[in-house]
């Protein structure tokens, strides 16, 4: 397909060049979409060029339009505004851009590159389901990986497992002492949630100990540090590492349990790996390079054993890599994994989908790689993203104060089931095409609501609002699909027969979709850029309103002329196309009826 905005950025740069005498890189000149109040399809930035051309800024464009012109016959017009030049093509350019837009079979898949990333997103604990707070990170990095592949990158989806430490033997522990050696298979609860339950089950006992303690003249801060349940876990937590056999048997058991209700909501929500870490396999490595960087003089030893980093000539602080018993600190995994990763892919990217309470974390391990000169260190980019709220009592919380993703999820398949048994087209469906098409529905609701928003700000997610056929939502996008689906379901009936041939003349509303759906693959290039699926999310919406609004005023069966009915499909097929692949790259499914 003719990229538009390629070519323009070339033809300013070489006018540039002639014109001024004035060097510049095609990839520098800022091409942007022109906005709706004015006339024109693409808009260039002239003010780089004023100072070289020693005029007004209008007046440099327009000899910049008028030099572009004479270079590109397909360009119809253009004007300049302030420092704005606004470039129109003429009808027949776009007429043949959507015939190469449909002759090319895999459109949104750009150009193959030599990138490689490694993405890891979700990082579950082994010892509870996982939560609201899961669910934007296993969204967003699905979305991304998805969209960095669309951009022709190799991308390899990776999680880490964090599998050890204090808090998997606290539900160890509890476990010993009240699972009277029931399992998930025995009392019929998903594997995550059995063992969650006995994380919950540890802070009560925990609580009542403590009381006692306290009680007994003992003060707050010493009783939670000498309940008896306390000590147990921290004995258990040192049998782990001494590689006691019952210890590791039970561990191994109870995070397989775990393990296996991780999968199901994996399958659940539509989200999987090439690849898992485990935390408890790499965190020796990470210690293997501390002591290599203590060796070469990166790191400092303080008196009292500790190894440390001192980051303040790069504006942050001293911080700690292995503390005084010669233990690992969070930091010393992620190490451990980052230089396994590279050994795994030789990727020149690492993309961390976590939290943006991890900023300062991300931030040190990327600095912490570099001053230890691994290839791999400058690649290191945090996604970050803020949290989710939900409104007080609209989901389920199974422990009081999360709420589980398995919750969240049958919540926003119920609502979508009464949305359809409400609707007027509820007596089409069977029961069974009920239930698939509200999950269906239910995800595009909770995926769309978090992912057309920009990853960095925080969500207050409303289930019933996601679901609104008519607003801002991903079941609106998916019903335009399906309704465009439904034309096409009666043209065939009417054996229609549709063709290239379509005439040689464009209504305003006609180019502007074809337009808006050339444009489909620069925007997932800035999307795989930005590493926003906001940005599909929310070219997508624009799309299925501008269909909606184009396709009530000009039909595609009333149309004057066979040209013209020929014309309106091919838009329509094309805009169908682009949905279905929008949706696909934010992992939504896309029903062919609603």
């Amino acid at each position: 397909m003719t990229d538009f905005t390629e070519q323009l950025r070339q033809q300013v740069a070489a006018v540039a060049a002639h014109v001024y005498q004035f060097q510049i890189e095609a990839s520098a000149i800022k091409i942007d979409k022109t906005p709706p109040e004015f006339q024109g399809e693409y808009t260039v930035v002239i003010f780089p060029f004023v100072k070289t051309s020693r005029k007004s800024p209008e007046a440099t464009g327009n000899e910049i339009g008028a030099a572009l012109m004479e270079r590109m016959p397909a360009i119809s017009q253009y004007n300049v505004v302030k420092g704005f030049l606004n470039i129109s093509f003429a009808d027949e350019a776009w007429l043949n851009t959507l015939r190469d837009m449909r002759a090319e079979k895999q459109f949104g898949q750009l150009a193959a590159t030599d990138k490689k990333v490694v993405l890891e997103y979700c990082g579950p604990n082994t010892n509870k389901p996982l939560h609201l707070g899961h669910v934007r990170n296993v969204l967003l990095g699905y979305a991304a990986a998805n969209i960095l592949q669309a951009a022709g990158h190799t991308v390899h989806k990776v999680n880490i497992l964090n599998d050890r430490g204090i808090a998997i033997c606290k539900s160890m522990v509890a476990y010993l002492r009240t699972g009277n050696n029931t399992t998930p298979a025995s009392t019929g609860i998903k594997g995550d949630h059995f063992v969650g339950n006995y994380y919950v089950e540890y802070s009560r006992i925990a609580d009542a100990e403590i009381q006692k303690l306290v009680a007994g003249g003992m003060t707050a801060e010493a009783a939670a540090k000498q309940a008896p349940i306390y000590l147990e876990a921290q004995e258990m937590l040192r049998k782990w590492e001494a590689g006691d056999a019952e210890v590791l048997q039970l561990w191994n058991t109870m995070n397989n349990w775990v393990y296996a209700g991780f999968q199901e909501t994996y399958q659940r929500i539509g989200i999987d790996f090439e690849k898992e870490y485990k935390e408890s396999e790499f965190y020796l490595k990470g210690k293997d390079l501390v002591l290599e960087g203590l060796q070469n003089g990166t790191f400092t030893k303080k008196p009292d054993g500790s190894i440390w980093v001192d980051l303040t000539a790069d504006g942050l602080d001293e911080k700690v890599l292995l503390r005084a018993d010669g233990t690992s600190v969070y930091i010393t995994q992620d190490m451990g994994v980052a230089w396994q990763r590279y050994q795994d892919y030789q990727m020149d990217t690492s993309v961390y989908v976590v939290a943006n309470e991890q900023d300062y974390h991300f931030k040190v391990l990327k600095l912490v790689m570099q001053k230890l000169h691994y290839p791999f260190a400058n690649g290191i980019y945090h996604l970050s993203y803020g949290m989710v709220d939900l409104p007080e009592g609209k989901m389920k919380s199974r422990e009081g104060t999360v709420v589980d993703a398995d919750d969240l999820i049958a919540g926003m398949t119920d609502e979508a089931h009464a949305f359809l048994s409400a609707s007027e087209k509820s007596a089409e469906f069977s029961e069974a095409e009920k239930q698939i098409l509200a999950h269906q529905i239910g995800l595009s609701a909770l995926k769309y609501f978090i992912l057309k928003v920009d990853p960095r700000k925080r969500i207050l997610f409303n289930p019933k609002e996601s679901i609104d056929l008519h607003g801002h939502t991903g079941p609106f996008i998916q019903y335009a699909y399906a309704r465009i689906q439904s034309i096409f379901r009666k043209l065939t009936e009417q054996q229609v027969a549709i063709t290239d041939a379509y005439g040689s003349s464009l209504l305003p509303a006609e180019k502007e979709l074809i337009v808006w759906l050339s444009q489909y693959p620069t925007t997932i290039a800035l999307a795989a850029e930005t590493y926003s699926p906001a940005e599909i999310a929310n070219y997508i919406y624009t799309l299925a309103k501008k269909f909606n609004s184009f396709y009530a005023d000009h039909p595609i069966a009333k149309a004057a002329s066979v040209e013209k009915q020929n014309l309106r499909a091919a838009i329509a097929e094309r805009t169908a196309y682009v949905l279905r692949h929008g949706l696909q790259l934010l992992g939504i499914e896309v029903p062919e009826k609603m």
